[in-house]
């Protein structure tokens, strides 16, 4: 049963889908607040605007009411003039059309209203120059308020004010039930903004985390065990090139493994031939059915000979492998070490008719190396060669000092295939298996020599070699000399 704080730990789904989420919103509350704050600016410079070009017209109306009449008599006697009034005066966000269309007003000709569904008064009324209310005070206006006012003049002089009536108290509450409508409408659009934003945070998230979780399931599958798992690259991105990693891990992986299988039972293998016919060998002479004699400790010898180089070489190797081999470098020539090595090969090779081709120069360059690892690394070489080459066959070995120093080791008949060549430096590689009694190698020598030309910062290769064998190339970077 799983713990609370189990049950409560997040997956990186959700931690995904909630930063998301949590920057979706705060983008939307930023510029919903910052939609809010410039609605009301300009609402707010609109509505002055508005009431602006409102007083600039109704003080030319009144203006002009006040030179005809002399006075604001009638508009005090008969307040439906005043609203009368109101009405002639021009939309002030008219064009020019409204402008040449306004009813001409006087004694006799009373202005004609446009629709009433139209008409919203102004938020003014008229004082007169004492301060005496005229025309248009609301019932409920507190009239003793410090309220802005407009100067109406006629010829240079005051003759009465417009008085703003407090927002709120007149008809400029329509403005702020539109203002507080549309700010309405900014906060829905951010509520659903919101609810988008969550509904495309998870999209994202499970979209994104798909690859990760078919690349999780198959790291689970790999770790168990299954060193054939691969995922499938649907991508070029990030995610796509980790897929492609994991494929490259898993057939290294693979490919190790075959390889560690296949040296437990070469090893094996190897071990159980000399332990064979040690066995028979002893059997044999507890029997009675086989004296001792010099001939036959000589043949036990050997197979004791065999299961101790076999022993030496897996050693090594282990040391190679985990970098335990010691080095004791210092300046060596390559030339001589090399030509030392030859001699003692030259007889052996006689004596399986195989001819010794060598050219090499009277030294080298200096390069820093252990004498005694490289002459381990030549002596591998040639004894490939030795146990590899048909009789009557030729076995040359070449140094060239170049951008560095190369040394080739090549033989004759018979050869490699072209694509066997690579896996020449395995462990307990062979061509031909079933040759390995005859030859009586294990396999080891071109690993430990891989190895050891790895320690020294060079390469080493295999090619097909012109006199019908195998050549193997080893160069040392010029940085070795």
């Amino acid at each position: 049963m799983p713990s609370p704080l189990h049950a409560m730990r997040f997956g990186i789904a959700s931690k995904l889908f909630l930063a998301i989420l949590a920057t979706c919103i705060v983008v939307a509350i930023a510029m919903g607040v910052a939609v809010r704050a410039s609605f009301e600016s300009g609402f707010d410079s609109y509505v002055r605007e508005r009431e602006a070009r409102r007083v600039e017209a109704l003080s030319g109306v009144l203006a002009d009411y006040y030179q005809e009449t002399g006075s604001w008599h009638g508009l005090r006697e008969q307040p439906r003039r005043w609203w009368r009034m109101l009405r002639s005066m021009p939309d002030p966000n008219a064009g020019p059309q409204h402008a040449e269309a306004r009813p001409e007003h006087g004694p006799g000709k009373p202005p004609a209203p446009p629709p009433p569904a139209r008409f919203v008064p102004p938020p003014y009324y008229l004082v007169d120059v004492d301060g005496t209310p005229v025309a248009g005070v609301p019932d409920e206006l507190d009239l003793s308020q410090d309220t802005p006012r407009f100067a109406i003049e006629v010829d240079g002089r005051t003759v009465g004010w417009l008085v703003t009536i407090p927002r709120g108290q007149g008809p400029s509450a329509l403005d702020e039930r539109f203002l507080a409508e549309q700010l309405k409408a900014t906060w829905i659009i951010i509520g659903l903004s919101v609810l988008l934003a969550a509904l495309v945070s998870g999209l994202l998230a499970r979209g994104l985390l798909a690859p990760l979780r078919r690349l999780g399931r198959a790291t689970h599958r790999l770790a168990g065990g299954d060193y054939g798992t691969r995922v499938e690259v649907m991508s070029r991105d990030e995610l796509g090139q980790l897929a492609r990693d994991f494929n490259h891990l898993a057939l290294t992986l693979e490919k190790n493994e075959r390889l560690r299988r296949d040296m437990v039972a070469d090893v094996s293998h190897e071990l159980r031939t000399p332990l064979a016919i040690l066995r028979g060998e002893l059997e044999a002479l507890q029997d009675g059915v086989r004296s001792l004699t010099p001939a036959s400790l000589e043949s036990l010898q050997a197979e004791v000979a065999t299961l101790n180089k076999l022993i030496d070489d897996l050693y090594e190797l282990s040391l190679a492998d985990v970098g335990a081999m010691r080095y004791r470098m210092t300046d060596v020539d390559v030339a001589g070490l090399l030509r030392a090595a030859c001699g003692p090969y030259r007889e052996r090779l006689a004596a399986r008719g195989l001819t010794l081709d060598t050219r090499l120069p009277a030294s080298t360059p200096p390069m820093r190396g252990d004498p005694q690892r490289l002459t381990q690394l030549f002596n591998n070489l040639l004894e490939n060669a030795l146990r590899y080459t048909d009789p009557g066959g030729e076995v040359r070995v070449r140094v060239e000092a170049d951008a560095g120093l190369t040394v080739c080791v090549e033989d004759s008949p018979p050869g490699v295939p072209r694509e066997l060549l690579p896996r020449m430096f395995e462990r307990m590689f062979r061509v031909d298996p079933s040759r390995s009694r005859e030859s009586g190698g294990a396999g080891l020598g071109l690993a430990i020599a891989a190895r050891i030309v790895e320690a020294h910062e060079g390469t080493i290769h295999a090619e097909p070699s012109p006199l019908g064998g195998v050549r193997i190339v080893i160069r040392f970077p010029r940085s070795a000399l």
